[in-house]
């Protein structure tokens, strides 16, 4: 052994050596294909940058970018009973509950926050996608009850941001059940003459799109959703004829009356401010600090 092998040669394998890099640095559009740098990707709020295709995103970052200085308080949702049915396939139905949590960090598939956007008071419910495939079980149940009770009780309109593959199977005719008691919910919103604004995210299929995800006085979608009940590919082969293209996407709802607005992520924000602020007989905002301006008066008519 010599100074060459002690090192010499460790030297020069440390500078050519492979560097592992971590696997989460990078996301591929799944639309284009094209690579995403992580930090690149969450300052465009999840949007490629390429293409324009809009991945999802969890209801915490999304509320961050939403409201004032990504400030909100979170409401208080009950909890439900953990499994009624004592449902099993091939794993234990409180075990996939767990591993949702662990994997997205939220106590179930919605998320409920109060806060300002555009100074505008609001409450927000979002679903995640990534818990169980947003599917609609008692706590979405509940989030959604919870949030129409504390906008009522504020008096300040709700936004509900919707994502779901439909009713979660393991809590069967409960999960079914949330579809009229979300109706419910909506319903006491109307009575108390708070607006109802519904944004439709990709995907909205299912009970959910059946219920309170198109009874919203407002109807918005981000680009290239896909909104429906039942899938094409089931609608193709109960009909048996082949569907126009771009069906059951938001751009096609639009052309055919099903939707108000199809708008892009990054000017959510700002459409959101100005549907509100009209729905509440609000003036219009104005950015920056400075108050909006005083009505003119008008000049009383010349006496005769």
């Amino acid at each position: 052994m010599n100074w060459i092998t002690n090192y010499v040669r460790p030297k020069i394998n440390s500078l050519f050596s492979r560097r592992e890099v971590p696997e989460n640095l990078w996301t591929k559009c799944p639309e284009c294909g094209t690579m995403l740098f992580h930090r690149e990707l969450a300052a465009n709020q999840n949007v490629c940058s390429n293409c324009d295709h809009h991945m999802a995103i969890s209801p915490r970052d999304r509320f961050k970018a939403l409201f004032d200085g990504g400030i909100f308080t979170e409401v208080k949702v009950p909890e439900p009973v953990a499994d009624p049915l004592g449902f099993r396939d091939q794993k234990k139905y409180p075990d996939r509950i767990k591993a949702a949590q662990k994997a997205s960090g939220e106590k179930d598939a919605m998320l409920v926050a109060e806060g300002e956007i555009g100074r505008t008071g609001v409450i927000a419910a979002a679903q995640d996608f990534g818990f169980m495939a947003g599917s609609m079980g008692m706590y979405v149940g509940n989030a959604i009850i919870a949030a129409a009770e504390r906008a009522v009780k504020v008096k300040k309109p709700l936004v509900l941001f919707s994502a779901s593959g439909g009713a979660r199977m393991q809590e069967g005719m409960l999960s079914l059940m949330q579809m009229p008691r979300t109706t419910v919910a909506v319903q006491m919103l109307k009575e108390a003459g708070l607006p109802y604004v519904v944004v439709l995210t990709h995907p909205t299929t299912g009970g959910v799109t059946a219920s309170y995800a198109m009874l919203g006085d407002v109807q918005i979608a981000e680009p290239n959703a896909q909104i429906g009940f039942a899938g094409a590919r089931v609608i193709e082969q109960t009909i048996r004829e082949k569907l126009p293209e771009g069906f059951q996407r938001a751009e096609y709802l639009l052309d055919h009356g099903m939707l108000d607005r199809v708008v892009h992520r990054k000017d959510m924000r700002d459409e959101l401010v100005t549907i509100l602020r009209m729905l509440t007989g609000q003036p219009p905002a104005v950015k920056g600090d400075l108050a909006p301006p005083a009505p003119e008066p008008v000049a009383e008519e010349a006496k005769a």
